[in-house]
This record gives C-alpha cells, sequence and structure tokens, in this order.
C-alpha cells in the first residue's frame, strides 16, 4: 500500500489535529496521503497536499481510513461500489488511529468481505441512477403520510402486500442497524442473504422475511398522487417515489472490504454492543 485517502466526518473540527498528525505520520513512512475535499477544508492550507473529491478518491488509492461514525463509512463504502472497486476501508477511532493504521499497513489486520446491494428506480419505461447500499435500501413514507401500500416480489413471483409505515431491504451488515430496531433478525455477516422487514406493520401476520442473495426484489407502492414516498439508500441518499414506479434491489456485484484489526469474533461484538448477559 502506498497511496492512502483520507476522509472524516463532515464538519467534524476535533479531527484536525488528528489529521495533521496522520498526514505527517505517513509521510514519514514514504506513504503519499490523499485527502477528500471536505476533509481537508478542516485543516490549515497547505499547497502540496493532494485533495480529491470522495468519489474519486476511492478509484485512486490502496486503503481508505475513515474517521467517524457509521454514516462516514457508509458513505464512503456506497461510493466504492458505485466505482467498481474493492479498496479495503479502515473505521478508526481517534483515540486507537496510529495503532489501527500501523496494523492495517503491515498487513495485521482481518479483511472481511460484506455484500452490498444494488439499487435502481423503473420509472415510465426509464432507469434512474443506481444506488449502492452496505446496510439498507428503506421504502417509507412521509411523516405525516397516511401507510405505505406495498407490493413485494422475489424475482417474477408475488411474496405479499405490505401494509405498514414502510419496509427495510437489508443486508447481513445492515441487520443490527434499521432492520434490529424495526425487529428484524440478526444475520451473521458470513452469511449470503437479503431481509425484508417491514416498518410497524398493520397487520400482524407481515413478519421478516430471509431470503437468498441471489434473488432479485421487486417493491411497488400502491400508491396516487397525494401520497409522499421515499426510497433511501444507507440513509445517505434517497428520492421521492412516483405512481408507477418499480423500485429494484439485488446483491450488488462486488463487495466492500472492511479492515478489522480487532482480534475479537463477531459474537463477542453483539454481547459488547447489546448488552447480553449482563442481566
Amino acid at each position: 500500500m502506498t497511496r492512502i485517502g483520507i476522509v472524516a466526518r463532515s464538519h467534524l473540527r476535533e479531527a484536525m489535529p488528528h489529521l495533521a498528525e496522520i498526514e505527517s505520520w505517513l509521510e514519514n513512512r514514504g506513504l503519499d496521503p490523499l485527502f477528500e475535499t471536505a476533509t481537508a477544508a478542516l485543516m490549515p492550507a497547505r499547497p502540496a497536499r493532494k485533495v480529491v473529491d470522495k468519489p474519486a478518491l476511492v478509484a485512486l488509492v490502496d486503503l481508505m481510513v475513515v474517521l467517524g461514525g457509521d454514516g462516514t463509512l457508509l458513505s464512503v463504502a456506497d461510493c466504492a461500489g458505485a466505482a467498481g472497486v474493492d479498496v479495503p476501508i479502515l473505521g478508526v477511532n481517534f483515540g486507537s488511529l496510529g495503532f489501527l493504521t500501523d496494523a492495517a499497513l503491515g498487513g495485521r489486520a482481518r479483511v472481511e468481505e460484506r455484500m452490498m446491494l444494488r439499487a435502481t428506480t423503473m420509472r415510465a419505461g426509464a432507469v434512474l441512477p443506481e444506488h449502492f447500499a452496505l446496510n439498507d435500501v428503506v421504502i417509507t413514507k412521509a411523516a405525516r403520510a397516511r401507510m405505505t401500500d406495498l407490493s413485494v416480489s422475489v424475482g417474477d413471483e408475488f411474496v405479499t402486500r405490505v401494509k405498514a409505515d414502510g419496509l427495510i431491504v437489508a443486508t447481513p451488515t445492515g441487520s443490527t442497524a434499521y432492520n434490529l430496531a424495526a425487529g428484524g433478525p440478526i444475520v451473521q455477516p458470513v452469511v449470503d442473504a437479503i431481509v425484508l422487514t417491514p416498518i410497524a406493520p398493520h397487520v400482524l401476520t407481515n413478519r421478516p422475511i430471509v431470503i437468498p442473495a441471489s434473488s432479485l426484489v421487486r417493491v411497488q407502492p400502491q400508491m396516487n398522487e397525494r401520497d409522499e414516498l421515499y426510497v433511501t439508500f444507507d440513509g445517505q441518499a434517497g428520492h421521492q417515489l412516483e405512481a408507477g414506479d418499480e423500485v429494484r434491489i439485488c446483491c450488488a456485484e462486488r463487495r466492500v472490504r472492511l479492515l478489522r484489526p480487532s482480534t475479537r469474533s463477531y459474537f463477542e461484538l453483539l454481547r459488547q454492543k447489546l448488552k447480553w448477559n449482563e442481566r
């Protein structure tokens, strides 16, 4: 690894000293740091610094270092998916920045490949721009709108009409995010599966479904011009749906590579995060 991309959460002023530290740390080891545009804006100006927009940055580097929360990491993963690259992504906390980056560059970090979703919206015979999601694709109503009525098919086979506040289509990685809060199942990331979870269903028999990752999910909102429905991708992007639209969701061809320096297992992390066995 010689070229290292660096992204921090937008407007995170506390990151400034850490960004300068990692810039010096990398350069002292003969490595070439490239900063995302908004991240570079957090730092004192320096003419020699290399600055690139996030969508282009993921295709230019050998490793992405992400400083911030899950949202920042998701945005980088989605950019990597859209660019069709499998650059490794290292999410770090400020306090362990040096140790984790050193572990990644030294080849001591474990690489986990996570499936992503690719989603497109069909509208009046046209295809809207596709989006990628590491966690989930969510179809939901506006705050004061009536419940959604969604016709859900897997491939060419009709599955059910979901009458609820919305529908989550999640990856195993996303199963512990919004899906978990909505009562969906936890799916270990090594399992190739897609989870369909209704949000606050108005019919108690509408339950979460786990289907093979090879499936094509087709969601057709049953709506009129007064209804307000939206589709969002990892909570990072989205658009309003119109009557007659169809959202198509499938497993993306490429996977995201996440670097995990921690030696803790998946179930150890679950026990810690969900506080199992503490009562």
